[in-house]
């Protein structure tokens, strides 16, 4: 089985509004935003790990909200 490729253009940390730490990523994957959790046995996780290692994707800082 081949590995799927994943089109990811965008992925910003994303916190609570208490500001604690991140749990997820906000990312654009193959057009389509969504909230992926920061959990090793994700999918859309270990793809985005893989980009980054990779030096194709890069994950934005997360705003803290009121800052």
């Amino acid at each position: 089985m081949e590995d799927e490729v994943m089109n990811i253009t965008a992925a910003v940390c994303s916190v609570s509004d208490e500001g604690e730490q991140p749990t997820t990523i906000k990312a654009v994957i193959d057009g389509v935003t969504m909230f992926v959790p920061m959990d090793p046995r994700n999918r859309h996780y270990k793809e985005i790990l893989r980009q980054t290692k990779a030096g194709r994707l890069t994950i934005a800082e997360a705003e803290v909200p009121g800052e």
